[in-house]
């Protein structure tokens, strides 16, 4: 193939993916927004270096999920989110009805700055959970774990508060770091129990960007640093374009119609 070719079809895919990165949102009828940073390896100054890129992606009403964005903004600061956030509300993007975080507190920040502090956040529980363990010696992991998946994978509301009070008296006693770290999440660490039970497995994590990220360095993997760290982002969006990667309907779609309550979880304990 010509260097002239090439160059053409380079130049075709440059222009699609600017043309992608300002599109209008306002039609898109987004009501669920899951955030997170998603780190690669790329060159940077002559380095290989590690990157973070934001990413968003919402969910429609139909439950389909959709990339709404992916940047390289330098790093996951509260300015960085707010300049990434203000990106999706300057196109149209309307207040979610519920949004997945990763647990980044200048997002948190942003979203609040942004949306106001009703909005319903979700913190990542397998972000939590990862938090967790670095706040226990390697021998208390199994038993933390244990613990833990009993409490966010209980099948009711009522169970998850059941779970929630055991796990705090037992690791206030048992490592008191551990406890402390688990409340400091608060009410952001249940907000899924606000959806309907069938909407439970695809709300606590931002899984889907995750997922995204594997599905990307399984396909790069002979590359294992990236030669353009701007570059990095359109990457991402091209593997989705040409159909490489799709992203399905999430779990429980089929009651995204129902109103979300008013209160979280009872933490009493």
């Amino acid at each position: 193939m010509s260097k002239d070719v090439v160059s053409r079809a380079w130049r075709k895919v440059k222009g699609d993916w600017d043309a992608w990165c300002v599109r209008n949102l306002a039609d898109e009828d987004i009501i669920r927004l899951i955030l997170d940073g998603t780190v690669t390896r790329t060159w940077l100054d002559r380095k290989a270096a590690n990157i973070s890129v934001l990413a968003a992606i919402g969910v429609r009403r139909d439950g389909q999920k959709v990339l709404l964005s992916i940047r390289n903004m330098g790093g996951e600061s509260t300015a960085a989110w707010r300049q990434f956030l203000d990106d999706l509300d300057a196109r149209g993007l309307t207040r979610p009805e519920f949004v997945i975080v990763d647990g980044a507190p200048g997002l948190e920040a942003a979203l609040v700055t942004l949306w106001g502090e009703e909005l319903p956040i979700q913190r990542c529980t397998v972000h939590k959970h990862r938090n967790l363990l670095a706040h226990a010696p390697k021998y208390l992991h199994d038993e933390l774990t244990e613990d833990y998946r009993d409490m966010i994978y209980a099948e009711t509301k009522t169970e998850v508060e059941k779970h929630h009070r055991a796990f705090l008296r037992k690791w206030r006693l048992k490592c008191k770091a551990v406890a402390d770290s688990l409340e400091e999440a608060g009410d952001l660490l249940f907000a899924f129990t606000r959806l309907d039970p069938s909407q439970w497995k695809s709300a606590r994590t931002t899984n889907a960007i995750e997922r995204l990220n594997e599905e990307f360095r399984r396909r790069i993997k002979t590359q294992t640093v990236l030669p353009d760290a701007e570059n990095a982002p359109m990457l991402f969006w091209a593997l989705l374009a040409s159909g490489q990667i799709i992203m399905r309907k999430i779990d429980g779609w089929e009651t995204l119609d129902q109103p979300i309550a008013a209160e979280t979880v009872d933490r009493a304990a």
